[in-house]
């Protein structure tokens, strides 16, 4: 299993929910080595009013998280797979090899947080639904992820992220009609086309480039991205991102 972690907000039963989890095992599960979820849920002392971890608090949690890692590497137990912090609640994810000592690794390791109380537990999942339905993003909290992550690079290079610039977009259809009625569409919402992609053998897909004029900021490009997926998704449509120039004034 490779280490690729991914943080991103999404709602949970109507609350703010912040999700970390390591993306790179995405392509390996389920894994059949790893067939029981085991949890350690810690209740936050002095919480942010959304119910996330403050920052006067964030290194005590960092402490407990370091310590659960190593009591179950001396256990042996698992893979730590993901965190949720939620109603003022965290709540760390490892996948088991075997359970009957989760228990025992997780006593091990909150004896030396005494001024915290805990909950631990776990049960099968053969088919690894807590990390696919729970800890992986839908789709469009993906290109969510994917946007922040473009947008700190533009940011870290000096770009002005609230100007507005062509940016460029790609879709992806399996049929050529479909394609074709996209770009009517996009073209009333102000989109040009720049370029069509016929299928190849590495992408048997008819792609369309399309542009722009938008502001990247971040949530300016999550409503725009968003609204795009929505759009394609009528045309059976996979959005395959975009890109920008950098503009620094």
């Amino acid at each position: 299993m490779q280490e690729y972690w991914e943080v991103y907000m999404k709602p949970m039963e109507g609350h703010p929910s912040m999700v970390s989890f390591n993306a790179g095992v995405a392509d390996d599960v389920p894994d059949d080595q790893y067939m029981y979820v085991g949890f350690v849920k810690v209740p936050l002392k002095s919480p942010t009013a959304e119910g996330l971890i403050s920052a006067e608090e964030e290194d005590d949690i960092g402490f407990i998280e370091d310590r659960l890692e190593m009591e179950s590497l001396r256990y042996r137990h698992g893979k730590y797979i993901g965190r949720i912090v939620t109603q003022a609640t965290v709540n760390f994810i490892y996948y088991l090899k075997l359970d009957f000592e989760w228990g025992d690794a997780a006593a091990a390791a909150m004896k030396h947080f005494e001024e915290y109380t805990y909950e631990s537990g776990s049960r099968m999942d053969m088919e690894w639904e807590v990390y696919q339905k729970l800890l992986f993003p839908t789709t469009k909290e993906w290109q969510i992820i994917q946007n922040h992550r473009a947008c700190d690079q533009l940011k870290e290079a000096g770009d002005n992220l609230r100007l507005p610039r062509a940016i460029e977009h790609k879709m992806f259809f399996e049929m050529p009609e479909n394609r074709t009625a996209f770009a009517v569409h996009m073209d009333g919402e102000g989109f040009r086309v720049q370029k069509e992609f016929e299928p190849t053998d590495e992408v048997p897909l008819y792609g369309l480039q399309f542009y722009r004029i938008d502001a990247p900021f971040y949530y300016d490009i999550d409503a725009l991205t968003l609204s795009i997926i929505a759009e394609g998704e009528g045309f059976n449509g996979q959005y395959d991102g975009w890109e920008t120039s950098l503009v620094k004034i």
